[in-house]
């Protein structure tokens, strides 16, 4: 897999203070994206030993909230063993951060594909420029949701989440 950034102590990209990581590779290429240049699979650099070390070093922090996936998407099929594989490492190792993940994709489409057990927060669905309102909280576009996954999980129904 390949990033293209990790942010520190973001405070935009869910709930609380926050590290980012920016994965490279999306489909879905949404008219209107503020990341296009994260699109490509092959941009940005390898996600290798020391930028993990780097990841879960800004974790550590007990200020710090979680960790958020976004990018491009990080559910495009190259990105999503290594990230799935993050989150789970991530909830071992920090046991009081939240997982939250950005995707294009839609609940429906992976929710009995992919083991989503690991993440807490998913915000699904392309972004649409004509349902842009920069007023939302955490999504761009009014389509795409904030699903409280394991609620969703447990009840075998989208459950939104609701801020704490």
């Amino acid at each position: 897999m390949n990033y293209h950034n990790i942010t520190k102590d973001d405070m935009l990209n869910g709930e609380g203070l926050r590290v980012v990581l920016w994965t490279s590779g999306c489909t879905h290429c949404c008219e209107g994206c503020q990341n296009p240049q994260t699109w490509d699979v092959a941009g940005g650099i390898e996600f290798d030993d020391k930028a993990k070390k780097e990841l879960f070093d800004d974790l550590a922090p007990d200020y710090i909230s979680g960790i958020t996936f976004s990018g491009g998407d990080p559910l495009h099929p190259f990105n999503r063993e290594t990230v799935l594989g993050l989150a789970k490492e991530i909830k071992e190792k920090f046991k009081n951060k939240t997982v939250w993940l950005y995707t294009g994709f839609l609940w429906e489409e992976i929710k009995d594909a992919l083991d989503l057990s690991n993440i807490d927060v998913l915000l699904d669905g392309e972004f649409k420029k004509e349902l842009n309102d920069n007023n939302i909280e955490w999504v761009g576009s009014y389509n795409q949701r904030i699903i409280d996954v394991q609620k969703s999980l447990k009840e075998n129904k989208i459950v939104l989440y609701c801020k704490h």
